[in-house]
């Protein structure tokens, strides 16, 4: 298995600015001073997050998916964040993962934030996804999932290796909740005997809500590999799966958890 680099972009967000967003993310995929394999975008990285879905939202195969499939094409790299799809009259925050290779994939969120209404204006995801890049499985989730250990839950599969060895957050978390962050995400890896990748936003919105970013990565100790602070910023880190196989074997703490399933 071949290690890993992911670049991981931390940036404010135009609000209900499709064009912009996307003119902005260009530059700075294409800012990037190396090729990676995997560039993570945050949460409805078009619009901001927003409930004004009839206005912002698309249906499959339009800007946004048609941008992340170019964007994949001329960099050779899976390039991921989620964006307002409309599909037969019901709206999701979906998660689209655009491969090099043209095929596109995607996630769309299960936990909604009822605080800020989302399960009014969304429809829930049903199904856990798990995509592949480079041999590495890899779990792809959005900001209020990271609250739900249960739909995280890395197991063993039938050949006795971990469902995946990478899990990303995409979101837009506000920043007077930044210490429940902080905390979740060396969480799950350490649970999941996984890498963990939080990708957050800054800035502030056209609501007036403030995020304060603190993207990080955090290897299966739950040690911090890499922290974009509060600042606009990108980050690209290589992880090691060698690493990752060792301390596994090493610990194999996944040996001894409970068998269950998600209806």
């Amino acid at each position: 298995m071949q290690d890993l680099s992911v670049a991981f972009i931390q940036s404010p967000l135009h609000w209900h600015d499709k064009g912009a967003n996307l003119a902005m993310f260009e530059e700075k995929i294409w800012g990037l001073e190396q090729k990676v394999d995997l560039i993570v975008l945050p949460e409805m990285f078009t619009t901001g997050f927003t409930m004004e879905v009839a206005a912002m939202a698309e249906p499959m195969n339009l800007t946004g998916t048609k941008w992340l499939k170019q964007m994949a094409s001329q960099t050779k790299a899976v390039v991921t964040g989620s964006i307002i799809i409309n599909e037969n009259g019901k709206f999701f925050n979906r998660l689209i993962w655009a491969q090099p290779d043209g095929e596109v994939l995607t996630y769309d969120k299960r936990h909604l934030f009822r605080m800020a209404k989302e399960d009014h204006f969304f429809d829930m995801g049903l199904k856990r996804k798990i995509f592949s890049c480079k041999g590495w499985n890899i779990l792809p989730q959005i900001c209020y999932d990271l609250r739900f250990p249960v739909w995280n839950r890395n197991k063993a599969n039938k050949e006795g290796r971990m469902e995946y060895d990478l899990s990303f957050y995409i979101a837009s978390w506000p920043a007077p909740r930044s210490k429940a962050w902080d905390i979740l995400l060396p969480a799950r890896a350490v649970e999941n005997l996984c890498y963990t990748l939080g990708v957050n936003r800054i800035g502030t919105d056209g609501n007036d809500i403030a995020y304060a970013g603190h993207s990080a990565l955090y290897d299966f100790k739950g040690n911090k590999m890499a922290d974009a602070g509060e600042d606009e910023k990108h980050i690209i880190a290589t992880l090691s799966y060698k690493d990752l196989r060792d301390y596994r074997e090493k610990f194999p703490a996944w040996k001894d958890a409970d068998d269950f399933h998600i209806e």
